[in-house]
């Protein structure tokens, strides 16, 4: 099959069969495409003609360019490359895999950075309770910390996901659906905005059903999302770059400080694997170091 028929039908693939995000399509598209570029000008336009020696290459060229790519976005694009592959090869349109072979770089364990509880306080505080866009950004704020969604779950999120009284419905990754208790807070500021706001908002623009809107009445995008958390981390003086995923990984450090259990930890945040939850159970671990050190008469 020629190279870029091939990437169409696995993008269509992961689209519609595993149904992985917009963001993520995206990004295979782009890796892709520069996968097939690069083979072309070797005139390599079939996927038969592709050679394991061929994509080891690639990813060696690709390596060394520089500045040298982060090992996080080589891991995807040969995640990319290797995925095209694995597909043609499930789908019988070619009978072998040539990156069966290939190894993704070892990716360094980064420890979330979390904001102290203070820090949250600050941060959804901030946003000022005398405007309608103030009310709006501190129940999107308090609802990103009370549940830790992904900013592509918040932004998808429909009204209707809040008809369950004290629970959200989130839908993540591959539209698998997960429920998310939500507190009191986040439940009160999310009902100020739905009362007070959302209406002369939804007026503005198209009716659509999405919770969080713009200020003319289309659905909020994620880069709205940054810009909100960006502006109210000024306000509230935070001197740490915080973002969408920084209330994530705050929200999975804080219960997991409580007491709460790993694998309910993993079923809030949506992970296929306990495996990735317990990145944060060091972050716990070294908050124990940190009160032994000062604590313990023998520590040092």
């Amino acid at each position: 099959m020629e190279l870029d028929r091939a990437v169409d039908a696995f993008l269509r693939h992961v689209t519609v069969e595993r149904g992985l995000s917009e963001h993520t399509v995206a990004a295979y598209r782009r890796d892709l495409g520069g996968y097939v570029e690069w083979m072309s000008q070797r005139d390599v336009t079939d996927s038969a003609q592709v050679t394991a020696a061929l994509v080891a290459e690639f990813v060696a060229q690709r390596s060394g360019v520089e500045p040298r790519p982060a090992a996080s976005s080589l891991a995807r694009l040969q995640s990319s490359v290797r995925g095209l592959h694995r597909f043609l090869q499930r789908e019988e349109i070619e009978p072998d895999d040539p990156t069966g072979r290939l190894r993704p770089p070892k990716l360094p364990q980064r420890l979330p950075k979390a904001l102290t509880i203070d820090q949250v306080e600050r941060l959804l505080e901030a946003p000022d309770p005398a405007e309608p866009l103030g009310i709006r950004d501190r129940a999107l704020l308090e609802l990103l910390y009370a549940t830790g969604a992904r900013v592509s779950e918040i932004v998808q999120l429909d009204v209707d996901d809040l008809a369950h009284g004290d629970v959200l419905r989130v839908r993540g990754k591959g539209s698998k659906e997960r429920i998310v208790p939500i507190g009191q807070y986040a439940r009160e500021a999310v009902d100020a905005y739905l009362t007070r706001v959302r209406p002369e908002l939804s007026r503005r623009g198209r009716a659509t059903p999405r919770l969080f809107l713009g200020a003319r009445g289309a659905p909020l995008s994620r880069q709205s999302v940054w810009l909100v958390i960006q502006s109210a981390a000024e306000r509230a003086q935070l001197s740490a770059h915080v973002s969408p995923h920084t209330l994530r990984h705050s929200f999975a450090t804080h219960l997991l400080q409580g007491g709460a259990d790993v694998r309910v930890v993993q079923e809030l945040l949506g992970h296929a694997s306990v495996a990735t939850t317990q990145i944060y159970t060091h972050v716990s671990a070294d908050a124990l170091r940190d009160v032994y050190a000062t604590s313990h008469p023998r520590a040092r």
